[in-house]
């Protein structure tokens, strides 16, 4: 079955043990490259769209490049809103045909961040849309947002379930030791609390700032009830070396299709590889 909500996608892959991949787009290439990774591996996939690249885009341009490659896709394709942080950016991300929300509200104390969250639930609920939120700091730099070593801080199972009872969310991102960006060093995942959080929220679980994260641990954060995996720096690092090497072989090379073009093969091929890591390849 192509059309699946989000919730179906996430119920499958919690049931499975696996994750679904979840790929930030910026660009039609990078979309296509997704794409194209999904049909060659049979794979469902998600395709993010965070705030940063709404603002550089327009959220009338993204929304319609990812809601076009979920319509020519054969295997099931979720547009989702990675780490909103205003619920006037839900909105209109709902208006604009996207499957799925995340709201990210894990700046806030945790009765503000549950307020928040269940507004956007009922919000997102009633027009169908599902909705991600998270519990504790991821840190790094996602874009506009940024969470400073000192301000990251990892997710009380405690809180977690009381978070989940109180606001009805679809899927929880956790933090566990992983960043967003690049890694200084190896991360080093707290698979003992992800562990305590499964055994007190039933709900699937997310895994943020995956990029740079041994493929090992990956693994065994899903083997503990990961059921989503988000990569975005992994895909920038292949389009830039390969759009580097072109303008530094043929300097004289000015049409942008040729220029662009080569970076989705780059893409998908690592695209690909994460499928086979989460376990999502061939359950499309």
């Amino acid at each position: 079955m192509k059309n699946k909500t989000m919730q179906q996608l996430l119920a499958e892959a919690q049931v499975g043990k696996y994750a679904v991949g979840a790929f930030n787009v910026h660009t039609m290439e990078v979309a296509q490259a997704i794409a194209s990774a999904a049909e060659a591996e049979k794979s469902p996939v998600i395709l993010q769209i965070n705030q940063g690249t709404i603002q550089y885009a327009g959220v009338e341009y993204i929304a319609a490049i990812a809601k076009t490659a979920q319509a020519l896709a054969t295997v099931p394709v979720i547009v989702h809103l990675d780490h909103g942080t205003t619920y006037e950016v839900m909105a209109q991300c709902i208006r604009h045909g996207f499957d799925s929300v995340m709201i990210d509200a894990s700046k806030l104390p945790l009765d503000e961040n549950i307020a928040m969250v269940r507004k956007v639930v009922e919000l997102a609920h009633a027009a169908g849309v599902a909705v991600e939120a998270e519990l504790g700091k991821v840190g790094g730099v996602e874009d506009d947002i940024v969470v400073s070593e000192e301000e990251a801080g990892l997710t009380d199972p405690a809180e977690a379930e009381r978070f989940v009872e109180a606001t009805g969310v679809d899927s929880l991102a956790v933090a566990i030791g992983t960043a967003h960006g690049v890694y200084s060093g190896e991360p080093h995942l707290d698979f003992e609390r992800l562990a305590k959080i499964r055994q007190r929220v039933s709900i699937p679980l997310v895994l943020h700032g995956a990029s740079g994260v041994p493929d090992k641990a990956v693994q065994e954060a899903i083997a503990l009830g990961i059921c989503k995996v988000n990569i975005s720096t992994e895909l920038k690092q292949p389009f830039a070396a390969t759009l580097r090497g072109i303008a530094a072989d043929k300097p004289e090379e000015i049409d942008p299709r040729k220029l662009l073009g080569p970076t989705r093969d780059a893409m998908a091929e690592v695209v690909r590889a994460k499928m086979h890591i989460c376990g999502c390849a061939g359950k499309a």
